[in-house]
């Protein structure tokens, strides 16, 4: 006799499965005519399916443990982000890196810092009980733009109608670029916390915290996976050639062979314990240095789509939901007023500042759009789960109690940098539309406008009768009403 097997795999299969067909139905009429991100449509889906709505998919009881939840959705953002950096680095023209050092530079460097110290300060600032330290690493989680959303913001009709490609590169390169690089910004605080933030520190001090600063986190893990990354691509890329020259692999593999790339650098930078996402998108700009696979490819269809679907999916779904007010963090009033000042301060002004340096944005559009549309999605939860294994391991004697210093840090980190991730998908996926249906009412008053004035000037009354029986009788009257 069949029975049901009610299991949490097959439930997970058919919705999601049945989401991305659905979805895949009406792709183009979401993203090309309405323009809405699939990153934000997915994310409701997922929330209409959490155990705070439908109770489809309960994740904390598919994982088992919240421990294996926490490291389900890091591997989960982990795989997203190498992916889609390894694509972004393809996407990239010859050489793009190089030629555009001082844009990216200034990007990364002065930029990034002042974005790191504005929005910690904003977090320090509306959540009083909260050391500075905590601020700064709670920051540091959600100061890089998001290469996820960042991708679909410039890509698509919309994008190709109103962006300039010298923009939408230059984004594309900057989310690739400091999604990796917020490794030093949070662990410049992770380490301090670890050695200076309180009676029950570790012992070593600033200049230990410093010195593990500076060697593990900028050397080992930042640079290593940098010249990792670039090794492997340019090895990738001359393999694949060879290959391809003399016939020994056949197209279909060819075209995705990007993928297996990715898996391979990500499984190999995390047995190292190196800086995978940074590694990823270095070897996909150097695996198409020449332009030779990017210029193969350009026209192929990728998955990245399918793979945003599925992530923002996820989150709405594994989204701790009753943290925004069930918290002993900040009232859910705060984090409205937090979200905003987050979005209008952490980017904009900075951008605005410099861009007279920046050739991408010397027009006033081009800059707001720049410094509007730095979105925080995976590389957030991405940093926010490195947080909390790392905040895992300052307990007491190594034991179950947290040090006082650092009780409260798993829970604000947790509802500040979801809810600022929910802030941001909800934000930058509505404004496109919202502002199209701007335009198109301001076009349509302007065009109503405009026909009363044609009417009145054509001297048509109310029951389609000429006021006037020639253009001469007409234009003494309204020249004197001019």
């Amino acid at each position: 006799m069949p029975t049901l097997e009610v299991s949490h795999f097959n439930i997970v299969l058919s919705l999601l499965g049945g989401w991305l067909s659905l979805f895949g139905l009406v792709s183009y009429l979401v993203k090309e005519s309405l323009y809405i991100s699939e990153a934000l449509i997915s994310l409701l889906a997922g929330a209409a399916f959490s155990p705070y709505a439908a109770n489809l998919i309960d994740p904390l009881e598919y994982a088992g443990s919240r421990i294996n939840l926490t490291s389900a959705t890091l591997n989960f953002t982990r795989l997203v982000l190498g992916i889609q950096l390894v694509i972004a680095g393809i996407q990239l023209p010859s050489r793009y890196l190089v030629k555009e050092w001082r844009s990216l530079l200034l990007l990364l460097g002065p930029i990034m810092t002042l974005m790191w110290v504005t929005t910690s300060s904003i977090i320090w600032l509306m959540i009083p009980r909260l050391p500075f330290l905590h601020a700064l690493a709670i920051g540091a989680c959600v100061t890089p733009t998001d290469p996820v959303l960042s991708s679909v913001i410039v890509k698509g009709g919309f994008a190709d109608l109103n962006i300039s490609k010298d923009l939408q590169k230059i984004v594309i390169a900057e989310s690739g670029l400091n999604d990796g690089l917020g490794y030093p910004f949070l662990f410049f605080a992770l380490y301090l916390i670890k050695y200076t933030g309180g009676g029950e520190a570790e012992s070593g001090g600033a200049g230990h915290a410093m010195g593990l600063f500076l060697g593990e986190t900028c050397g080992y893990v930042v640079l290593l996976s940098i010249v990792y990354g670039a090794i492997v691509g340019w090895v990738a890329k001359r393999l694949l050639r060879f290959c391809d020259d003399r016939g020994f692999i056949d197209h279909e593999y060819s075209m995705v062979f990007a993928i297996p790339l990715s898996l391979f650098i990500l499984g190999t930078c995390g047995l190292i314990g190196s800086d995978d996402i940074l590694a990823c998108f270095v070897a996909g700009n150097v695996f198409t240095w020449d332009d030779w696979f990017r210029l193969k490819t350009q026209d192929e269809p990728t998955i990245d789509t399918l793979l945003n679907v599925a992530i923002f999916m996820w989150y709405g779904i594994a989204c701790p939901w009753n943290l925004f007010w069930e918290n002993d963090t900040i009232s859910f009033s705060h984090l409205i007023v937090l979200g905003i000042l987050i979005l209008l301060f952490r980017r904009l002004p900075y951008i605005f500042a410099f861009r007279s340096l920046l050739p991408q944005t010397r027009t006033r559009k081009d800059a707001a759009f720049m410094g509007f549309f730095g979105p925080i999605g995976c590389s957030a939860m991405f940093y926010l789960y490195i947080t909390m294994e790392f905040v895992n391991g300052l307990k007491i004697d190594d034991g179950d109690v947290f040090r006082e210093d650092v009780k409260f840090l798993r829970q604000d980190v947790r509802v500040v940098v979801w809810f600022l991730m929910i802030c941001s998908v909800v934000v930058h996926g509505l404004c496109i539309p919202l502002g199209n249906i701007g335009l198109h009412l301001r076009r349509v008053a302007s065009g109503n406008l405009q026909f009363r004035m044609d009417r009145y000037r054509t001297g048509i009354s109310f029951g389609n009768a000429s006021l006037f029986s020639s253009e001469a009788e007409r234009q003494p009257i309204l020249g004197s009403r001019l």
